[in-house]
């Protein structure tokens, strides 16, 4: 039993040192980590919006500058994550994860948005507290996508 608890505690030990080996203080701090390695975020949930039109050019224009709205605030690292989410009750569309704390501040980026600015998008801001890594992927979307 002696040896059993030996080993475990010797596994604990060196698992525990590895884990403090991995740790990038550097790295940490350009992603604006705190001690838990997480940081706040803004979580915006994009709904169907009060503009009802049938103005199918207006329509795609409003949604070709809404895409065009998201590379120019990738480029300016304020946008982490986007995506639409499937058919819902809740006229749900899709989602932005802001790299911004304040709420006010994402209502003012958001406005950029054609779709939102339109009306034909409305959006749903939450704050949020998740891992300070997660831009830390965008870099890599593009390599593996075909489009």
């Amino acid at each position: 039993m002696m040896k059993y608890f030996l080993l475990v505690t010797l596994l604990f030990s060196i698992k525990a040192s590895a884990q403090e080996k991995l740790y990038d203080s550097v790295l940490a701090k350009k992603l604006g980590a705190d001690k838990n390695g997480m940081k706040g975020y803004i979580l915006v949930l994009l709904k169907t919006g009060p503009n009802k039109t049938t103005n199918q050019p207006f329509i795609d224009s409003c949604f070709a500058g809404h895409m065009q709205n998201m590379g120019v605030m990738v480029k300016a690292d304020k946008l982490v994550v986007a995506g639409p989410l499937g058919k819902n009750d809740k006229t749900y569309r899709g989602i932005f994860i802001l790299n911004l704390t304040s709420i006010e501040e994402a209502e003012k980026l958001l406005q950029t948005d054609p779709a939102i600015h339109s009306g034909l998008l409305a959006p749903e801001l939450y704050k949020w507290y998740g891992s300070a890594a997660l831009a830390a992927y965008l870099p890599f979307a593009e390599k593996i996508s075909k489009n």
